[in-house]
């Protein structure tokens, strides 16, 4: 359905009905990071950079071990600093589901 064929019937919507078509589409957006994807068999399902299998957790526990971006950027010669970027917007919107996963998988 096109977005000219749909107005006409969201304008036919009620305020609460309008609202709850927003909510919806607004979760639909929060769960789109660009350069981040989740692939179920892929790291476990966990948030990884695209086009790679590197998971976002891993990148923020070199972070918080102190590495700067230039030593993660070495150690990961795929990465590029926009990676970077999308990794540490992901992390601080999904805080806790990083350190759950960080607990998983460095045993801390």
């Amino acid at each position: 359905m096109s977005i000219h064929e749909l107005t006409p019937k969201l304008n036919r919507l009620r305020p609460a009905e309008k609202a709850e078509v927003v909510r919806k589409l607004v979760q639909d957006i929060i769960n789109v990071w660009p350069g981040i994807e989740k692939a179920p068999g892929v790291v476990g399902g966990d948030a990884c950079i695209v086009r790679t299998r590197i998971p976002v957790w891993a990148l923020e526990n070199y972070r918080r071990l102190g590495l700067s971006e230039s030593q993660i950027l070495a150690n990961y010669p795929s990465l590029r600093a926009a990676d970077l970027v999308n990794a540490w917007a992901y992390a601080e919107a999904h805080i806790k589901e990083i350190e759950k996963s960080i607990q998983e998988n460095e045993g801390d």
